[in-house]
């Protein structure tokens, strides 16, 4: 593992062999990057304005954090042109980003399409692309599967691909796409080649946009198994996506608590009714709590990348953290909805944004339903 910081900041800090839920100085010097750089390129009305036109992706300041600031490699060995990172300065990263609701294909391909590849014993080149943000990557499973759960595969016959894959996340600015095969391998096809068309699909979600690909005699190149590769990269996907919703729901509450100290209402703050103290007191504790989830989550992803294991705690780590992040940041965006109230209805306040962001986040790589379901299996606490 490197000990070089991916911005400059300072050294990546160690992966200890105990849980560790706090962040170091190097975490907090990363987050403090990253936030300075959407703070100047990433506003709500940037934002709001790109949700609206038909190119939502903002590849500008995709650039900035990727190229720029090197993080689109963070989770691969320098050996294969990486950073060297780990899981846990991604998860910062997805913090801020989850924060700023920002419109960039990190999640799809530093850490889902970059992990598949991380598997593959044949996508050096490939991986090499999507690490120098050369090229954006995405993986060709539909964003609700969950790790473990079966996913639809294209036809491969006479070497080209046939079949339609829906529901793809960020499937509009791949440059390359990862597509399971029927038989058992995982191919990397060109977004521009011969047969491939993506079609956009109605989308809650209009910062992370879906799209329907056909592959019609497509070309592509084989680069490892698929089941290994997907089921990787669902519970890293899994896993570090509690982070982001982790900074969608730190957003609202404290934007919500802001709000509730500037609106006066009978010559007092708003914010000083008991009522609405007991509301953000519960969702304070739902925030911490969903921090300590989504930390261990990723601190059990890196110790797994260190010791190439796939322990059963790192499954349950995931599992527990994907059964309680989703409600956690509804619940957090839709109270900041509510207790915005008094402002009245407007399209130009960025809240909405959060809150299909959540409830979308909610059922990607799974509900929260079916990782209960896989954690009472890995505990043995199945239903009598």
């Amino acid at each position: 593992m490197s000990t070089t910081s991916p911005t400059k900041t300072g050294p990546v800090s160690p992966v200890s062999a105990q849980p560790d839920l706090l962040y170091s100085e190097e975490e907090e010097a990363l987050r403090a990057a990253v936030r300075d750089l959407l703070t100047d390129h990433c506003g709500a009305a940037r934002v709001i304005s790109r949700a609206e036109s038909d190119t939502p992706h903002d590849l500008s300041l995709w650039k900035a954090l990727a190229d720029g600031m090197g993080l689109a490699g963070l989770l691969v060995p320098e050996e294969r042109g990486g950073q060297g990172a780990t899981h846990r300065e991604a998860a910062v990263v997805l913090e801020e980003l989850g924060r700023a609701v920002a419109p960039v294909p990190y999640l799809t391909s530093a850490v889902v399409a970059t992990e598949a590849l991380l598997a593959c014993a044949d996508g050096s080149e490939v991986l090499t692309s999507l690490a120098s943000a050369r090229r954006i990557g995405a993986l060709a499973v539909p964003l609700h599967t969950a790790p473990g759960a079966p996913f639809p595969s294209a036809r491969a016959a006479d070497g080209v691909l046939h079949g339609e894959l829906a529901g793809i996340a960020d499937a509009a600015a791949a440059d390359v796409l990862l597509v399971p095969a029927a038989d058992g391998g995982l191919y990397a096809v060109e977004a521009d080649a011969t047969g491939v068309t993506v079609t956009g699909q109605t989308s809650l979600d209009l910062t992370r946009p879906l799209g329907r690909v056909t592959l019609d005699g497509t070309p592509g190149h084989r680069v490892g198994d698929a089941e290994p590769a997907v089921q990787r990269a669902l519970r890293a996907g899994a896993g570090l996506l509690a982070s982001e919703q982790l900074g969608l729901a730190e957003w609202s509450l404290t934007e919500t608590v802001r709000y509730l100290k500037d609106r006066r209402q009978f010559n007092r703050p708003v914010g000083g009714f008991q009522a609405l103290k007991h509301r953000l007191a519960q969702l304070w504790l739902e925030v911490v709590s969903l921090r300590a989830a989504a930390r261990n989550a990723a601190d059990a992803l890196a110790a797994d990348a260190v010791t190439v294991g796939d322990g059963p705690d790192t499954a349950v780590a995931v599992a527990v953290a994907q059964a309680y992040a989703g409600q956690v940041a509804v619940h957090a965006a839709e109270e900041a909805l509510q207790l915005h109230g008094g402002i009245g209805m407007t399209w130009e306040h960025p809240v909405h944004l959060y809150l299909k962001r959540a409830k979308a986040d909610s059922i990607a790589y799974g509900t929260a339903g079916a990782h209960r379901e896989a954690l009472a299996e890995l505990v043995d606490l199945r239903t009598p």
